[in-house]
């Protein structure tokens, strides 16, 4: 899809950000009001897959998405943040095909109701397209919507849900303290705050046992079938192929086309999903799933492109929006099971916001990577100042240099790498930072 330049629903949305709060303000009363209002569409969608977490929440709705399209049914998929263009928020679904990212004048309508049936009345913009999503999604035909939580999950707007067909909840660590606590059994509790009573939950992956402890405990609570990672289900690597495990049996599939080991738990759980919420997996879906898959801007490899053409001859260029210490130890254990890992050093181009943890992102790189650059993000109000990042960098033990933009970071890694194999570079730390390198290198996501 082309969007076009004039924009629109990118030209409504900046009428709403004028008029009403760009940050959160969690708590349910205002979108239920606005929901009531629009004849609460939230109640006419097709079954839903509710997911939430702190790491992973997109690459697993990608999963499910990929499950279910590849039986030919139309999936509605509703993504936050965006990358480049708002409309990556909501893919319409098709039969017998791939759903599409929305179209501008069927948003822009959308946005204008929704603002119209408002009435001025004090509301955040997220909330607001929370409301556009149950709009686009109940007035267009679709078999099934994934629906992936904004911030937290028991006062995240997308909770109005009240019976989804399956609540999936993701791997959680820390992030996003200020709003949901500072100790991950805090979180998962507001993570959890999606289950309902009666309705399947899928726990993936959880790297603290007092996460998992949490949300097992909220599920008994509530009577909800249980799936957990590691005791009912599973995915592992065998002989260059992913072996999934349930009660039900072995599948035995191709290693998923996102790379990354911890892509193996995103697939499996995403299989349990879309089985728990009354979707059949065959071993034939399966295998096409893994293969047809597509998450931009998570361990995305950059083939060409403008920013491409100012890296160093030869280089391999990895893309990932992850800005957390979870995040970080998965991109970091990815990047360390690549091949040529001995020969292909590892240089990083790294920008953040300043609500997160440079130090715990930057740790699981120490004796990984050669050097990190640290860089503006473009647009941002709330970037960290490259000088500070590199001083963050720093303090977890690599080598940093500050660096103007992208662009000059790959023209710096080009001449410190003159001799030698060509580098592997990997641009990352914020999905803001990933949004703008995939516009200025011109691959935006469709």
């Amino acid at each position: 899809m082309t969007i076009p330049e004039a924009s629109q629903a990118e030209a409504e949305i900046e009428k709403l950000l004028g008029l009403h709060p760009k940050g959160f303000d969690l708590s349910l009363d205002r979108i239920t009001r606005l929901l009531a209002v629009l004849g609460k569409p939230h109640l006419k969608l097709p079954p839903v897959i509710h997911v939430a977490g702190t790491n992973g929440k997109g690459s697993v709705s990608a999963f499910c998405r990929a499950l279910l399209e590849a039986q030919g049914l139309a999936v509605h998929v509703h993504t936050s943040p965006h990358l480049v263009r708002w409309h990556e928020r909501y893919r319409i679904g098709r039969k017998n095909g791939r759903g599409q990212i929305v179209e501008d004048d069927l948003f822009a309508d959308a946005l204008r109701r929704v603002a119209l049936a408002n009435a001025g009345q004090k509301i955040t913009v997220f909330e607001i397209l929370t409301a556009v999503t149950f709009i686009l999604f109940s007035e267009q035909p679709a078999d099934v919507v994934v629906l992936e939580v904004g911030l937290g999950g028991r006062f995240d707007a997308t909770n109005v849900i009240a019976a989804p067909a399956v609540c999936v909840i993701q791997p959680i660590s820390l992030d996003h303290q200020a709003y949901l606590g500072d100790r991950v059994e805090l979180i998962a509790a507001e993570k959890g705050g999606i289950i309902k009573r009666g309705v399947p939950v899928v726990i993936g992956h959880q790297e603290f046992d007092a996460a998992r402890d949490v949300l097992i405990s909220i599920a008994e609570r509530l009577s909800c079938p249980l799936s957990v990672y590691g005791q009912d289900f599973l995915a592992f690597e065998e002989f260059g192929r992913m072996v999934y495990q349930d009660e039900f049996g072995l599948m035995d599939l191709p290693l998923p086309r996102l790379p990354g080991r911890h892509q193996l738990g995103n697939a499996a759980t995403a299989i349990r999903a879309v089985k728990a919420a009354g979707f059949a997996v065959s071993d034939a879906v399966a295998e096409t799933a893994m293969q047809s898959v597509e998450w931009p801007g998570r361990l995305q490899r950059l083939g060409e492109g403008d920013l491409v053409a100012l890296a160093p001859a030869g280089a391999e260029i990895w893309l990932d929006g992850g800005h957390n210490p979870g995040a970080g130890e998965v991109i970091a254990e990815a990047m360390a099971g690549m091949e040529e890992r001995q020969t292909r050093p590892l240089y990083l181009v790294s920008g953040m916001i300043n609500t997160k943890d440079p130090v715990g992102y930057f740790r699981p790189f120490v004796d990984l990577a050669q050097a990190v650059y640290t860089v503006p993000i473009e647009g941002s109000d709330v970037g960290l100042d490259p000088v500070a990042l590199a001083q963050s960098a720093a303090e977890a033990g690599l080598r940093a240099r500050p660096a103007s933009s992208v662009g000059e970071a790959l023209r710096l890694i080009a001449e410190a790498t003159t001799a030698g194999p060509a580098p592997r570079i990997l641009i990352g730390g914020s999905l803001y930072l990933a949004g703008n390198v995939l516009a200025q290198n011109n691959t935006i996501p469709t």
